[in-house]
C-alpha cells in the first residue's frame, strides 16, 4: 500500500482515452494525485458534415422557448456558429436553457447566458424528468453531437414539445489511435492497471481498436466509467467495468478510482495481516 495520503495513486498505471482536447480535466487530477497516465484519445471532436441544421436554429432562435444543450463541445460549436452568424448572447436571452452536467452550465454561463435547468444526474433520462411539465407545447432547440441517443428528443415529443435537433459537433477516430493501443497493450511491463472510458464513444472505440485478440489481456484490467450509459456499453460488449462514478463528471471519475483504489488496498493489507492467501 502506497504511504502517501496525498498521492494514493502512486504505483498505477492509468490509460485515459477521451478526446485530447480534454483530456487534461482527467489526466492531471490523475497525475496529481500520483498515478502514471498515458493518454490515448480514442476519440476526436470535428465539426459536423453540414452546419445547414444548427445555423437554420440560431438564424430563428426567437421562435424557440427552450434551449438544450448536453455537452461542452456543444455549446463551443453553437458559440462558434454564432460568431460567424454574427448573432448575439442577447438574442438568445428570452430562452429557457437546459444543461447536461456541471460543465455544460459553467461554459453556458461563462458566455453570459443563465441556465434554468441542471437535472440532478447527467444524463438524457434525467434531462426528461427535469422538463417534466415544462415543454409541453413549446418550440425546443436540441443542440447535440451528430451520433447521439435518440431517448431525449423521443421522450421529449411524447411529452407534447415541439423539438429540432441541430448537430454541432462529430466524433472520429484519431489517426494511430491503433496502433499506439495495441502497441501498449503488446508490452506486458506497460500495461495499464486501469483504462477510464468518459463516454460510449470513447468505449466503443477502444474495443474496436483493441480488437479480439487482446480480450484476456482486458480482462484482468480494471475499466473505469463515468456513469450508467457508458457502463452499459461496456457491459453490452462483455466488459462491465469495476469502477463507475457516482456523480458523472470527471471529478466524480477521479473520486470513484481513488476510492477503489485504496478498498482494494485496504483489502489486501488485511488479507496479509490475516495471512489470508
Amino acid at each position: 500500500m502506497n504511504g502517501d495520503p496525498n498521492k494514493p495513486l502512486i504505483g498505477w498505471r492509468i490509460l485515459t482515452t477521451r478526446a485530447s482536447k480534454q483530456s487534461g480535466g482527467l489526466a492531471k487530477p490523475l497525475r496529481d494525485l500520483g498515478a502514471e497516465v498515458t493518454e490515448v484519445p480514442t476519440i476526436e471532436i470535428k465539426p459536423p458534415s453540414s452546419f445547414k441544421a444548427l445555423d437554420a436554429g440560431l438564424k430563428n432562435i426567437s421562435v424557440y422557448d427552450w434551449l438544450i444543450l448536453t455537452s461542452v463541445n456543444g455549446v463551443e460549436a453553437m458559440a462558434d456558429r454564432m460568431k460567424k452568424l454574427k448573432i448575439p448572447v442577447s438574442k438568445l436571452k428570452h430562452l429557457q436553457i437546459a444543461a447536461i452536467g456541471p460543465a455544460t452550465t459553467k461554459a453556458i454561463e461563462d458566455r453570459g447566458l443563465k441556465v434554468t435547468v441542471t437535472p440532478e444526474k447527467y444524463v438524457a433520462e434525467s434531462v426528461v424528468e427535469a422538463l417534466r411539465g415544462k415543454t409541453e407545447g413549446k418550440r425546443v432547440l436540441l443542440v447535440r453531437a451528430k451520433v447521439a441517443r435518440d431517448v431525449l428528443p423521443n421522450e421529449l415529443r411524447k411529452a407534447g414539445a415541439k423539438i429540432d435537433i441541430a448537430e454541432a459537433y462529430e466524433t472520429k477516430i484519431p489517426a494511430g489511435a491503433k496502433v499506439k493501443i495495441q502497441k501498449l497493450f503488446k508490452d506486458d511491463t506497460q500495461l495499464p492497471d486501469i483504462v477510464t472510458f468518459t463516454s460510449s464513444s470513447t468505449a466503443t472505440n477502444f474495443l474496436d481498436l483493441l480488437g479480439k485478440k487482446y480480450d484476456p489481456t482486458l480482462r484482468a484490467i480494471w475499466l473505469a466509467s463515468i456513469g450508467p450509459v457508458t457502463s452499459k456499453t461496456l457491459t453490452d460488449a462483455g466488459f462491465p467495468p469495476a469502477i463507475e462514478a457516482h456523480e458523472y463528471t470527471m471529478p466524480g471519475l477521479v473520486f470513484a478510482i481513488t476510492e477503489h483504489v485504496h478498498k482494494m488496498a485496504s483489502q489486501e493489507l488485511l488479507k496479509r495481516l490475516l495471512g489470508v492467501t
